[in-house]
């Protein structure tokens, strides 16, 4: 009875228009109430607990950063350095959208920070250049998944600490996951401009590529500093996410001088409030995940599986259909915190390494933040781009498809996730 409650009560809650933190957090409630002989006090114990990892530090840091960045200048910088790269060649416009997604994603590790950012700054540029609204809205909306793939992304924070694992060898994994992401979507945009014969681009006669590299040098440094020091053992990735704050803020206010102390504290308040949202959120997964172990749901599960003998190859593309499903409803850090419990023990049994395994969840849920009907980015584009929900759905059907295809790649090609983190291991 207790598991048939925990598995249809918040279905229902949801159904129902609940906020995730409420549903979790009442159906764990209903449950110690009245089928469990359990205090009340322990669901507060497990609330806080949830909450007290270290890991969990670098989220409010990077979400800080990223607010600095784009309140500062950095991320326009970034842009106008990406298309000086790609000006003068056939798809410029767009592989700046795509690139400068990427880089600013390795800095504030956010999808819809990303696409609010790098969108105000890109779809009038696409519009003029004559990419259409439809290929725009969904080349923007899409592109931001990749600030969920590669590092610094909260996802991998909140997976390393649901699942046990080192938050570096995390991030490294999904370093290549995450080019491979930009890269298939650059080819496509290419051939999309090839086959339409859009003519923009930018003459690298006018655009002083310099000039734009002198002055994007600072920002560049930022995914440089991060990334760099985590790996060659300076600072932990927590610490890097302090620093990274610190060097935000002596960029923005100090050298680029774009940034006041108003807007500061600005930004910070804005951090906390999206800080809130997503702690909440981990501390109601903690109760919840914590009531499925002491069940042996997961346990249980992994059972089952053993005596099935089932084929991984076959595991695996069962959990991707169920986590491309997850991800069109539930938000990322939810999804990964209430089902990393659940499907660690699964693929674990089945041999799975669980560095690989969290790349090809954090892979799933990323293309479910931009998947209809209820991907998170889409709702922040429609408010970007004030276009039709209609233009912005059929425009990303093509780039599902694109990155239908990278996530096959990273599902059974695991050397592309753990080469990197076999070399870091040496």
């Amino acid at each position: 009875m207790i598991e048939v409650v925990l598995g249809l009560a918040p279905v229902i809650m949801m159904l129902l228009g609940f906020p995730v933190f409420i549903l979790l957090l009442t159906t764990c409630a209903v449950v110690v109430i009245f089928f469990l002989d359990l205090p009340l006090p322990i669901l507060h114990q497990t609330v806080f607990g949830a909450l007290d990892k270290m890991a969990l530090l670098a989220i409010p840091f990077f979400i800080f950063a990223g607010e600095i960045m784009v309140r500062g200048g950095m991320s326009r910088r970034i842009i106008d350095w990406v298309l000086a790269l790609s000006g003068g060649r056939k798809g410029s416009l767009g592989i700046t959208a795509v690139g400068s997604s990427t880089l600013f994603g390795a800095i504030s590790g956010s999808s819809p920070a990303t696409v609010a950012t790098i969108g105000r700054l890109m779809t009038k540029p696409l519009l003029e250049a004559g990419y259409g609204e439809r290929f725009s809205a969904g080349l923007l909306t899409s592109a931001g998944a990749i600030a969920v793939v590669v590092p610094p992304s909260i996802s991998f924070i909140l997976y390393g600490v649901a699942a046990e694992q080192p938050i570096d060898r995390l991030f490294i994994a999904g370093l290549l996951p995450g080019l491979v992401m930009a890269c298939l979507m650059s080819f496509y945009t290419y051939t999309f401009v090839f086959k339409r014969n859009i003519k923009e681009g930018v003459n690298l006669d006018d655009v002083n590529l310099f000039r734009r590299t002198k002055e994007a040098i600072w920002a560049i440094g930022m995914p440089l500093i991060i990334l760099g020091g985590i790996y060659l053992g300076i600072f932990s990735p927590t610490e890097s996410a302090g620093i990274a704050c610190v060097y935000a803020i002596i960029v923005t206010v100090f050298i680029y001088k774009e940034l006041s102390w108003t807007e500061l504290w600005n930004s910070a308040v804005a951090s906390a409030y999206l800080t809130a949202q997503v702690m909440v959120i981990v501390s109601a997964s903690g109760v919840f995940a914590w009531l499925l172990t002491i069940r042996g749901v997961p346990q249980m599960l992994a059972g089952h599986l053993a005596g099935s003998e089932m084929p991984t190859w076959a595991l695996l593309i069962l959990i991707n259909l169920f986590l491309l499903v997850v991800g069109c409803i539930l938000d990322t850090a939810s999804a990964i915190l209430v089902l990393t419990p659940i499907l660690v023990p699964l693929v674990k049994i089945m041999g799975v390494d669980l560095i690989h395994f969290g790349v090809i969840m954090t892979v799933n849920l990323a293309i479910g933040m931009f998947t209809p009907p209820f991907g998170l980015n889409i709702f922040v584009a429609q408010a970007i781009f004030k276009m039709p929900l209609r233009t912005i759905y059929t425009g990303l059907l093509p780039f599902i498809v694109v990155n239908l295809v990278a996530l096959v790649i990273v599902t059974y090609f695991p050397d592309l996730s753990m080469i990197l983190v076999r070399i870091l291991d040496r």
